[in-house]
């Protein structure tokens, strides 16, 4: 069995991720925070690179972790939804520049199943669509329309991460953390200030869940 990473996105960066990744680290796992030292905007991530090192540091597996938009009332803030699948027409990523590159991408179904079964608190949904837009910019209400009547939540990195795992043989699952309703959804607007104040409390929650469940994953066989 390969050594299991976890990456990290925007609720783990700066004071509030530093427990995060203490809480990753501790039980062995290879931490990654996606957006990079600082803060890199999603669309000026290097997935290839980032996905490259973990499997030269000999991981298998990826527990990915993700802030999302819910596109439901229902679904509201501070879920963890565990996506089945993903919706990114728009992607050309790949770490492969041949006919190799033709590729039917898919979060891996056993991995996955491995992070549901370890999984205890917050309650975690098991399904859903993942929607991936190119970023920075957060969405119209008119594109959030759209693509609602499609998807579950709204994200701008986990599908290319996804994508990429897939094409260098590291099983991939994610969490998405739900931080806000996207724009047009809740009632009030959309503000950067509310969605900022949502992820810090997520992030404890996080903390507290992966405290729980790195261990569990860590001595599962495959």
């Amino acid at each position: 069995m390969g050594r299991l990473a976890v990456v990290l996105g925007s609720s783990a960066t700066g004071m509030r991720g530093e427990a995060i990744v203490a809480a990753a680290a501790e039980h062995g796992a290879a931490v990654l925070q996606r957006h990079g030292e600082g803060y890199h905007l999603p669309h000026e991530i290097d997935h290839v690179a980032n996905l490259a090192a973990l499997a030269e540091q000999g991981c298998d597996r990826v527990l990915a972790i993700g802030s999302v938009g819910s596109l439901s009332e229902e679904l509201g803030i501070g879920s963890f939804v565990c996506p089945h699948d993903f919706i990114a027409l728009h992607l050309g990523i790949t770490s492969l520049g041949d006919e190799r590159a033709h590729t039917v991408p898919d979060f891996d179904p056993r991995w996955r199943s491995e992070v549901l079964s370890a999984w205890d608190e917050p309650a975690l949904r098991d399904g859903g669509v993942y929607w991936q837009t190119v970023g920075p910019r957060f969405e119209t209400r008119a594109e959030i329309r759209l693509i609602a009547a499609h998807a579950d939540v709204v994200g701008m990195t986990v599908a290319s991460e996804c994508i990429v795992a897939g094409e260098l043989g590291l099983a991939y699952a994610a969490i998405c953390v739900v931080d806000n309703l996207a724009n047009g959804v809740g009632e009030e607007p959309l503000t950067v200030a509310e969605l900022e104040a949502e992820r810090d409390a997520n992030a404890e929650r996080l903390r507290d869940a992966l405290g729980v469940v790195l261990p569990r994953l860590g001595a599962v066989g495959r």
